[in-house]
């Protein structure tokens, strides 16, 4: 593959914590969301490393590119229109889990233009694992802002600067998908979970 020689090409790539995602059964991979490239560094990163190939939420505009759209289709990738409760592309990613997939997703939904905090964590990925009993593992990501900040592409030093993905303990969905309070409680553990993990990559990316 192209992809993973070019990656670390463009970074130096560290990881941390893969051995917290399940072997089988659904999941959902949460990851913060500071760079366009996070999607794609992370399936690069997952697929040479896992037997587990991710399918990503990815929004429906990309899809509408050339290219972007040629790739994504090409790897069975989920289109999801962003504010507008997509629930086709809800509906497909619930059959993807329940066959035991692992479905990727930004709960933040767009770009943050302030990596150091989160945004707000959208219910997706709540209505998404409760009623499938999905493992969420939750995945912090720092550097790719270095290269691709919300801004756009940027060159600047340093010319090769750390990648670091911090996969964290999977948190266990407990609740009805029908009670907001169920949906609220688990939002709010996933979004601590994944501040924790955002710490850990931040750290290790400043060694």
């Amino acid at each position: 593959m192209i992809a993973a020689p070019l990656l670390r090409v463009l970074f130096r790539v560290r990881m941390t914590g893969l051995e917290h995602v399940p072997a089988r059964g659904p999941t959902l991979l949460a990851f913060n969301h500071v760079s366009a490239l996070d999607g794609p560094a992370l399936a690069i990163v997952f697929a040479a490393r896992t037997a587990r190939p991710p399918r990503f939420l990815v929004a429906a505009e990309f899809f509408r590119r050339r290219f972007h759209g040629w790739v994504l289709r090409t790897f069975d990738q989920i289109s999801i229109r962003r504010g507008e409760g997509d629930g086709a592309a809800l509906g497909a990613a619930l059959e993807a889990l329940r066959t035991g997939s692992v479905i990727a997703i930004a709960p933040e939904g767009a770009v943050n233009a302030d990596p150091e905090h989160l945004q707000r964590i959208r219910s997706g990925i709540a209505r998404l694992a409760l009623p499938t009993g999905a493992a969420i593992v939750p995945v912090g990501i720092w550097g790719t802002q270095s290269r691709w900040p919300r801004g756009g592409m940027r060159w600047a030093r340093p010319w090769r600067p750390t990648l670091v993905m911090a996969f964290g303990p999977p948190i266990l969905p407990d609740g009805d998908v029908n009670l907001e309070a169920d949906i609220d409680a688990l939002l709010d553990r996933t979004r601590d979970r994944l501040e924790d993990q955002v710490a850990i990559a931040r750290s290790r990316a400043a060694r």
